[in-house]
């Protein structure tokens, strides 16, 4: 899994012009997440409730979209216990962009972490990932894969509890 992250980022941040760009069907992208990781979200008591309005359409990488929530979801399944509800939703739109939320009622973390969660190989708390296989990786290749989508992504800890991603999608 280590080496297959690497080459997902050397492949953003090296050659980004090879990275082929298509209409892409973000409802099926989160459809096969989903299914893809249906046992684990049973096995941890998670709900996940998508609101979208509709069909969503983006220029993309069907992979690298994929992978951008693939890694959003399983970091809350490792990280933010049981019992959980995951939110993602379609918060607006403009001429230009797509703005999504992609949120957990979780534990969170705590605040001096927020500004590294995105960087390579960062841990929160490194022991409690090395148990859960974590590569350390799987937020940097989110951010840098919404970027080649020239789009932003932040987090912050929500007041109720847990985390909130804040997404943008070129359209």
């Amino acid at each position: 899994q280590l080496l297959q992250d690497i080459l997902v980022l050397n492949q953003i941040n090296e050659a980004p012009n090879t990275i082929k760009m298509e209409p892409v069907h973000l409802n099926s992208i989160i459809e096969n997440v989903l299914r893809d990781v249906e046992f684990n979200i049973q096995e941890k008591k998670i709900t996940v409730d998508t609101s979208f309005g509709g069909d969503i359409w983006l220029k993309g990488n069907q992979m690298l979209v994929y992978s951008i929530f693939r890694n959003l979801i399983d970091n809350t399944i490792a990280y933010a216990g049981e019992d959980v509800k995951i939110n993602i939703a379609l918060t607006g739109e403009d001429a230009k962009f797509y703005y999504f939320s992609f949120s957990d009622n979780g534990k969170g973390v705590e605040a001096e972490h927020l500004p590294y969660l995105f960087d390579r190989f960062y841990r929160v708390d490194s022991g409690r990932s090395r148990k859960t296989g974590g590569s350390g990786l799987g937020l940097s290749i989110v951010k840098n894969a919404v970027e080649i989508h020239r789009g932003t992504i932040s987090v912050q800890n929500k007041h109720t509890g847990g985390l909130e991603f804040i997404l943008s999608f070129h359209k």
